[in-house]
């Protein structure tokens, strides 16, 4: 029997994105969080600043953290403005919370963001997943698969 697809979550628009999560961990269950931010950061965000590239996510004290996201300053922030790099809350349900947690700790597992977007009505939202790392074997395996089907494509493409 098929695995179930992933729910896909309303993105109206996407901020940010690590676009590497995918081809570094085997991605499980995903969450939508919500964030807690500053004024400041969310002026930013809504001019499509931002970067997860190197962030990721860790559970303390029963609440879930976004750790090296970067906001950067906003322009007309004056002295008001936040800091770029600050760990951000992300905003989850308890049962969540728990379920994160013990797959960290039991199964070795990693929160990986892979992307920040808008919702429809206008609320910052982090994706986050819960990955298990790849080994170099598994990356060229996915390379390959990448590449053969592309050239799949391609073949089915010029013979019509």
């Amino acid at each position: 029997m098929a695995r179930p697809r992933p729910a896909e979550f309303e993105k109206t628009k996407i901020l940010a994105e690590n676009r590497r999560a995918k081809f570094d961990y085997y991605l499980e269950d995903f969450f939508e969080a919500g964030i807690a931010l500053t004024g400041t950061e969310v002026k930013s965000l809504r001019f499509g600043e931002g970067s997860i590239a190197e962030s990721y996510a860790e559970v303390k004290n029963g609440e879930v953290w976004l750790i090296n996201a970067n906001v950067p300053e906003f322009s007309h922030g004056n002295r008001f403005n936040h800091e770029p790099k600050r760990p951000r809350k992300l905003l989850l349900h308890e049962r969540q919370i728990e379920r994160m947690f013990k797959a960290l700790t039991r199964e070795g597992m990693t929160l990986v963001p892979l992307s920040i977007y808008f919702n429809a009505r206008g609320r910052a939202k982090v994706e986050i997943a819960l990955g298990k790392g790849k080994k170099l074997h598994d990356k060229r395996d996915t390379q390959k698969d990448r590449d053969w089907k592309r050239d799949q494509q391609r073949l089915m493409r010029e013979r019509g």
